[in-house]
């Protein structure tokens, strides 16, 4: 048993050793976040993790409060995360996986009306370039639309937005700027 104790230990020493010569500076590490499931519930539980009105940027070319059209709201105040934001200083064409949008919606005397978020997420939806849409109430609580009598959650694959946003197909059916420029 001591035997077995003491090779414990010397294994244990040895491979503090090791790390120790090898480990590199904590700085040259990064951490890579998990994305979030594509229901509204995960949205916005990372959108808040995120303190995305803190840490994320504005839509290139856009001020808080830009004049909006409906069904959105009279002013908007777009934010993007760095995936977004990465792909549009890179000139794609395209928003890769993992792009979210948010768009906040408030009515004319700023009052936060809702908030509309658009995420990319790889074989998701292909037949709308792979966009999940969710709306959320200022509370975060999802907004609720009624159809035949039954009220459903507006996340998903919703048939207003995509339709909507089909008319930008060319444009990876985003409309606040054109993407593919420098």
């Amino acid at each position: 048993m001591k035997a077995l104790l003491a090779v414990g230990v010397a294994a244990a020493a040895a491979a503090t050793a090791i790390a120790a010569t090898t480990s590199q500076p904590e700085s040259s590490y990064s951490v890579v976040k998990a994305e979030p499931d594509t229901t509204g519930a995960a949205i916005w539980a990372h959108l808040k993790e995120q303190n995305y009105r803190e840490n994320w940027s504005l839509w290139p070319g856009t001020e808080a409060f830009y004049k909006g059209n409906q069904p959105h709201g009279m002013l908007l105040t777009t934010y993007v995360n760095d995936v977004a934001l990465h792909a549009m200083q890179d000139g794609a064409s395209e928003m890769p996986n993992g792009a979210i949008i948010v768009k906040e919606n408030y009515m004319p005397n700023r009052q936060l009306a809702a908030i509309t978020v658009m995420y990319k997420q790889d074989g998701y939806n292909s037949q709308h370039n792979d966009w999940f849409f969710t709306k959320h109430l200022p509370s975060g609580e999802l907004d609720k639309m009624e159809k035949d009598g039954m009220s459903m959650p507006m996340q998903g694959r919703l048939p207003g937005c995509q339709n909507c946003h089909m008319a930008k197909r060319d444009n990876d059916y985003l409309f606040t700027g054109e993407l593919g420029h420098r």
